[in-house]
């Protein structure tokens, strides 16, 4: 299990972090799931000959059915992985999907990247050398994943975290790391 933010000092008072965010992704996916199910419902009817049930009957069909997928997947295992980042003048911290969070020095990293995975939103953080990657934790158990495949540009291993349940979202993340990497 992750240590929480709230328990590791931040390298440097300018930090700003960023982390999971389960009530925000539950709320997300029940208003995508409603919002598909009001789409759908009335083409479905039309189709299948169905009576014409009140508008009012329709969203709240949706926002059950909405309300049971998205709680489904927030007791799930895949959403209980907690994942930070903290960016700061002293490096960067992240802890991914459980891991024991790392800290990099900004010197320490080749480059980083936002990028999209089908519907998910990655973070790939190339260190110079892992050797140069410290540990913030006294009893440190793994490190965030890594991914060690042709993808990155510079042939070296990555760090990955996925950033979908992240808030503030990716976008605000990604303007942070461009202002601290340049």
């Amino acid at each position: 299990m992750s240590i929480p933010p709230d328990e590791v000092e931040a390298p440097a008072d300018d930090a700003v972090l960023f982390r999971s965010s389960p009530w925000r992704t539950f709320a997300l996916l029940s208003g995508a799931v409603l919002l598909a199910y009001v789409a759908v419902s009335p083409l479905v009817e039309l189709l299948m000959g169905a009576p014409d049930d009140p508008w009012w009957s329709t969203v709240a069909q949706g926002a059950v059915i909405g309300a049971l997928v998205a709680g489904g997947y927030a007791v799930s295992a895949r959403s209980g992985l907690s994942t930070w980042v903290r960016a700061s003048s002293g490096g960067l911290e992240l802890a991914a999907q459980g891991s024991d969070p790392v800290l990099l020095a900004w010197p320490d990293i080749d480059h980083v990247v936002v990028r999209r995975d089908g519907f998910r939103t990655v973070l790939d953080v190339t260190p110079v050398d892992l050797d140069r990657v410290h540990p913030v934790s006294e009893e440190h158990e793994g490190w965030p994943t890594i991914r060690d495949d042709d993808a990155d540009p510079s042939g070296r291993p990555a760090f990955t975290a996925d950033l979908t349940q992240i808030w503030p979202g990716p976008r605000v993340l990604r303007r942070e790391l461009a202002r601290r990497m340049h």
